[in-house]
């Protein structure tokens, strides 16, 4: 049995859209990318060595933050601050941005409304640079742009009203289950901006009508997944619990890597120190 070993710092799976074919799934590992798709079938075993390096100043740390930050750099850092995950909390305006340059540089660009279906229909924001990477990290089936606007905070805002229509989170086990029906998207969005015009109408007025338009024209996009069998039961592998992780690769969808042991998130171990050995 002939055994390939790689090693280095854990990274999130890069993603190519498989335009009809399944996402294409690179594991990076270091300075390392790891084509996954034709290990699906083989046995892999991840080990974390113990080590846990800060992906952003390179510091040891004990305990990982934020997925992947030591605890300095979690407090300090603009990208770790609660306006991430609410972007509608954002305090740019207030003078009170942990990193202003930062904050002008992330966060001061277009931003996409999307309707996506993971695990149902839910509405989420992402960079339009981000598009269509971050449906597939997310492990949606369909997803579809409905506005665009200026700036983080708006997009915030314009995801808070919607959301009280829809859902803003993924059902993670049922989405790596496959249980999962196909929407009209179309006909969902036109269902959510009729509810929705009064108030966004008002922030148009507000922001200005350039600021967040609609977009009429955008098609749904359609992933699908390299996986060859979904899990009945699902079942989170941890390296913090479990250093050592093998079992056959039944597939990938997201950022997880489905095993016949159990599903590995692998963004949550971002910065983890880990030995990813295949047998053929």
């Amino acid at each position: 049995m002939t055994i390939n070993l790689f090693s280095g710092h854990l990274h999130k799976m890069y993603t190519q859209d498989g335009q009809g074919q399944p996402v294409q799934y690179q594991l990076v590992l270091g300075e390392t990318d790891i084509p996954m798709n034709p290990l699906i079938g083989k046995k892999i075993t991840l080990r974390h060595t113990g080590v846990i390096n800060c992906s952003h100043c390179g510091r040891k740390t004990k305990k990982s933050y934020s997925q992947g930050y030591c605890y300095p750099c979690f407090k300090s850092l603009a990208q770790c601050d609660t306006c991430i995950m609410s972007p509608e909390k954002c305090h740019y305006h207030a003078g009170t941005c942990r990193e202003p340059e930062w904050g002008e540089q992330f966060c001061f660009q277009d931003h996409i409304v999307y309707l996506a279906n993971s695990s149902g229909l839910k509405v989420g924001i992402t960079r339009e640079t981000q598009v269509p990477t971050r449906w597939m990290d997310q492990g949606a089936i369909q997803a579809l742009p409905i506005l665009r606007v200026s700036t983080r905070l708006q997009s915030g805002l314009v995801e808070d009203i919607i959301r009280q229509h829809t859902s803003d989170r993924t059902n993670w086990r049922n989405m790596l289950k496959g249980i999962v029906d196909e929407i009209d998207l179309l006909a969902e969005r036109d269902r959510l901006l009729a509810l929705c015009a009064d108030q966004l109408a008002a922030l148009q007025q507000e922001y200005g009508v350039d600021a967040i338009y609609t977009l009429p024209d955008a098609r749904p996009f359609i992933f699908h997944y390299p996986v060859q069998e979904h899990p009945e039961k699902v079942t989170a592998l941890n390296l913090d619990k479990t250093p050592e992780i093998e079992g056959v690769l039944k597939g990938i969808k997201g950022q997880y890597l489905i095993l016949d042991t159990g599903v590995l998130n692998v963004r949550k171990f971002n910065a983890y120190h880990v030995e990813l050995s295949v047998a053929s």
